[in-house]
């Protein structure tokens, strides 16, 4: 087998990077395309059967907003309310205004919304858990209460840089009708409505650490709108209440003083303008709604119970509800609201609304008035799956005033989907036909009004799942190229990595003439294989990626015992002869880094319980944060210190160039003890809005930390001290007027090892700077228990020989890597990631920098383990494989294949195989909520490998060159004086 050149190498390993770049694209732009929607809006034809001539009021969708409203008003014959007060609470669970389980809520809620809670007692506010689609997340939730449609799941990403709704919506048919709109809050709303309200006032719903200003920016103006008689429409969308989860989590403590908080403002509503305003004049109705949940950590983005119970409170209605508990604890879907408040304010239901009408609101209404608004949600469902299943026609189904005589009984429906639904309209459209030709005797027949509501709902609900559910059709060419593309990426880089180990064998053999038995096959190498296929075997059960921490904690705490009886196996007497390279301090120092691994593992493991089922059990995290704020400051304080002192010994294990070191170590020394002075002085509760000093510290520790990285990677291999004279005077004078090449190639190792060694402990050094002020408190223990591993691992590798294979190495790092990140309290659910941690340092909101921040703070387990490979790249020993006078190319290639090739190709087999497994899983009934999110960590994974292996990459070739570069000057300088 010729062996790879080092730029064939570099060019098929970028080739096959790129290559799965594309197929990764491609298939997640096949796979979560944005879902289709109808095309135009609602107008008048939404009040006729779709069957009928449903074109024959079109042109009436110009008429002037005056008198389009009153042809809605007449066709609906339904009393519309007048003016709508929406006010959004961000992050409000359900449960802590109507309980959960057939109880109340706890005592201290019900206190913390007294004006509330007295309205529902009294009959005067109708309450329901309104279920949320995932992602749960501001915008596409927000989309969902205006148009009832369900958005795609990229619509959580899209929340972050929010564009204009285009499609149907309730704001759009106001408009309509001539309506006069006022925003205050969440400048979400300006984004997808702009230029829209007659007045504003937005705010940022990013900025988590503000919990005081982002409400009082909204409440400032509530006195002077209440006043005024001239909108239509006022929005009131408050942030606190989500900022308080996401800093200090559901048991906050100002939670209660928050909630209080809306309660005043609900309380101001209702007696200024709904309470006092008289029944035959206009109506104003009060709508008190959330977007979300929250976990107990203050978090969303999942589709947990917790997350997904919003709140949908109706407040003015036009009765008196006599059995208040059961419609407290109704249940609905969020998307119910949008046909509801359109019947309610007399406009047509948005084209793609999947939506039920929420009939408990309609009860003042009279039982035709109750029957014509389910029968104009009926029409509206019917002509979206008309559009969604081609073919679907109904034509038997009778149209207004009119009934066949041999359809008036109540049919069985069976069969295929085109059928059951067809069958169900029909039941619908027929009962409620017979109970039109009733005439005044239908005013006896409850049974029959019974019947035809349950005849519609079923319908209804039918038609709703069935559309909430629907799989987008997916471009089965473009899915298929995709995953064809990082199949074949895959091959490559495997066969790279094959390619590069035999070489390293044949090499390792012609070197060393080491006897067969050290290339057997080893338990260690098998492993490893056989955790990849364990992993990829548990990707297709949604349990197991639910709790995939348990995975990678089994994986390498079981690796860790390989290891250890490895080592043990080593100080057998019949296996000295296959120990060429190490003695019993050698294996000593091994054990020893095992226990380390095996001790630091398991404690990693019991501080976060992690996952998403079993969050509610006690973990070391859980414990601490029962305690004081100041013992949590000084166990981060000592953590810290503890960090700053195993870099500083690290850096001065380096034997070589120790003046530089010490002052290399000095400069970081002062660093990490800026960072403690923060944490000591400017870490508060995190419930408290920082103050501009310390988000200025923040920012200044920032720049210093980013300085501080660069320069010691730029500046360190050019102020190294080398010497060479040693070298040439071995070297005749008469054997060339040059450098020989062999020459510099061979002793530039020497200080690009020693040179790795300082700039990767920098790089680890002050990523740990930045995590701890960045992560939340309680997780600085398992960061330095991180670092610990690496440093165990570090040293376990530096005393392996020819018997330990490099790629097993690298593959275990990143194994720790992937456990750690779920040891941080990660895990495969959007509500885990740490929003507020993202705004540490800011003064205002920026997209780009709080996406960065989060990234970071996210994937700082995997991305500390790929920087810790350049300390790796420093003391592992390849000597053993180098060739005689061989070029700069192949000591690079020697150096980073391995490292570079390993890491990329376990993480392309987890791709890949994940990838095929999310196409296999498309119908399942967890693909948005387990599976889907689940994908978009493994691709987040996959752009933090590329990122962290050229960081690797470039320091070591610049490195490299830098030293050669020296040398050569160096080298010439002496022979020209000779």
């Amino acid at each position: 087998m010729s062996p790879l050149t080092c730029s064939k190498l570099t060019l098929f390993t970028v080739a096959g990077v790129i290559l799965q770049t594309i197929g990764l694209s491609l298939f997640v732009y096949g796979f979560f395309p944005v879902k289709p929607a109808l095309s135009g809006v609602s107008g008048p034809e939404s009040f006729f059967a779709p069957t009928c001539n449903s074109v024959r009021n079109q042109s009436q969708s110009d008429l002037p907003p005056d008198q389009l409203k009153a042809l809605y008003e007449e066709l609906s014959g339904i009393p519309p309310f007048d003016r709508l007060v929406l006010m959004v609470i961000d992050g409000l669970p359900a449960e802590f205004v109507l309980g959960k389980d057939h109880q109340p809520p706890p005592k201290g809620l019900m206190e913390a919304m007294p004006y509330t809670q007295s309205l529902l007692a009294n009959g005067m506010a109708i309450g329901y858990h309104a279920k949320a689609a995932p992602p749960t997340v501001t915008m596409p939730r927000l989309k969902a209460i205006v148009s009832g449609a369900i958005g795609g799941f990229l619509d959580v990403a899209f929340n972050f840089n929010t564009q204009a709704l285009l499609d149907d919506n309730l704001l759009g048919q106001f408009l309509r009708t001539g309506w006069k709109m006022v925003m205050l809050g969440d400048e979400t709303w300006l984004k997808m409505f702009p230029g829209l309200f007659m007045r504003h006032d937005g705010v940022s719903s990013f900025f988590v650490k503000d919990t005081v200003q982002v409400d009082q920016n909204v409440s400032r103006h509530l006195v002077d709108e209440l006043s005024r008689d001239d909108w239509d429409l006022l929005i009131l969308h408050y942030l606190g209440l989500d900022h308080v989860g996401h800093l200090g989590g559901r048991d906050s403590g100002l939670m209660a003083p928050k909630l209080l908080e809306m309660d005043e403002v609900v309380k101001m509503i209702h007696t200024s303008i709904v309470a006092n305003q008289e029944n035959d004049q206009g109506q104003t109705l009060l709508v008190v709604v959330s977007d979300h949940g929250m976990t107990d950590n203050g978090n969303h983005g999942g589709s947990s119970y917790k997350e997904t119970d919003s709140l949908a409170l109706f407040i003015g209605l036009r009765n008196d509800i006599s059995d208040h508990a059961s419609d407290t604890l109704d249940t609905v879907y969020q998307v119910d609201i949008a046909p509801t408040l359109a019947l309610l304010f007399g406009v047509p239901i948005p084209n793609n609304n999947v939506g039920v009408l929420i009939l408990g609101s309609f009860d003042s209404f009279t039982d035709d008035q109750q029957l014509k608004a389910l029968e104009l949600n009926s029409w509206q469902l019917l002509r979206l799956l008309t559009a969604q299943i081609p073919g679907l026609s109904c034509a038997n189904s009778p149209c207004d005033g009119f009934i066949d005589d041999h359809g008036s009984g109540k049919r069985k429906c069976d069969g295929s989907m085109e059928n059951v639904i067809c069958c169900l309209y029909i039941n619908a459209t027929v009962l409620h036909s017979s109970w039109k030709s009733m005439g005044v005797s239908r005013s006896n027949s409850r049974e029959d009004y019974s019947s035809i509501v349950a005849a519609y709902y079923e319908f209804l609900e039918t038609a709703s799942e069935w559309l909430s559910r629907k799989v987008t059709d997916k471009p089965v060419d473009l899915l298929a190229f995709g995953v064809a593309a990082m199949l074949l990426s895959c091959m490559v880089l495997l066969s790279l990595i094959f390619h590069i180990c035999k070489e390293v064998y044949v090499n390792e053999k012609q070197h060393l003439d080491l006897i067969n038995g050290m290339h057997a096959w080893n338990l260690d190498e098998t492993f490893i294989l056989g955790a990849i296929s364990i992993i990829i075997v548990s990707m297709g059960s949604s349990s197991m990626v639910e709790e995939e921490q348990y995975i990678w904690h089994f994986v390498t705490s079981t690796f860790d015992l390989v290891l250890l009886r490895k080592a043990m196996k080593s100080l057998l007497p019949a296996e000295k002869s296959f120990r060429p390279y190490k003695g019993p301090k050698e294996i000593g120092f091994q054990m020893c880094s095992i226990f380390v691994l095996i001790v630091s593992g398991r404690t990693l493991r019991a501080w976060h319980q992690g996952g998403v089922n079993w969050t509610y059990l006690p973990d070391i995290s859980k414990w601490l944060e029962q305690g004081s704020s100041n013992q949590i400051k000084f166990i981060q304080l000592v953590s810290g210190f503890l960090v700053i002192s195993l870099c500083l010994f690290a850096l001065s294990l380096l034997r070589s160039s120790k003046k530089l070191v010490l002052g290399v170590g000095f400069s970081f020394l002062a660093l990490g003890l800026l960072v403690l002075q923060h944490i000591a002085i400017h870490r508060e509760n995190t419930f408290v809005f920082s103050s501009p000093r310390a988000t200025f510290s923040v920012q200044i520790i920032f720049a210093i930390l980013g300085i501080a990285t660069i320069g010691t990677f730029l500046a360190f291999p050019w102020l190294m001290p080398i010497s060479i004279r040693e070298m040439y005077a071995t070297h005749s004078d008469t054997m060339s007027t040059s450098v020989p090449m062999e020459i510099q190639n061979k002793y530039s190792l020497a200080e690009l090892k020693d040179s790795m060694y300082v700039i990767g402990w920098a790089y680890m050094f002050c990523w740990c700077l930045l995590q701890l002020l960045l992560q939340q408190p309680v997780n600085s223990v398992p960061l330095l228990l991180l670092l610990v591993q690496i440093s165990a691992i570090i040293v376990y590798c530096s005393y392996g020989g020819p018997h330990q294979k490099q790629w097993v190495e690298i593959a275990a790092l990143y194994y720790l890597g992937m456990a750690g990140h779920f040891a941080l309290g990660n895990s495969n659910a959007l509500a885990t990631i740490d929003v507020a941690g993202a705004f540490i340092g800011m003064s205002s909101y920026s997209t780009l920098f709080s996406g960065i921040l989060m990234f970071i703070i996210t994937y700082a387990s995997p991305f500390l383990f790929l920087l810790s490979m350049v300390v790796y790249i420093s003391v592992k020993d390849t000597s053993y494989i180098e060739k005689p006078n061989a070029d700069s190319g192949h000591h690079l290639k020697i150096i980073l294949a391995s490292p570079c090739l390993v890491t990329l190709g376990v993480n392309s087999i987890l791709l890949t195989a994940y990838t095929i497994v999310l196409l296999l899983m498309r119908n399942h009934l967890f693909v948005w909520s387990v599976f889907s999110p689940k994908y978009l960590y493994v691709c987040a994974t996959t752009v933090c490998i590329y990122i962290g292996l050229s960081v690797v990459a470039v320091t070591v070739i610049y490195s490299y060159l830098v030293l050669s570069l020296r040398k050569g000057m160096q080298g010439s300088s002496i022979i020209d004086r000779r």
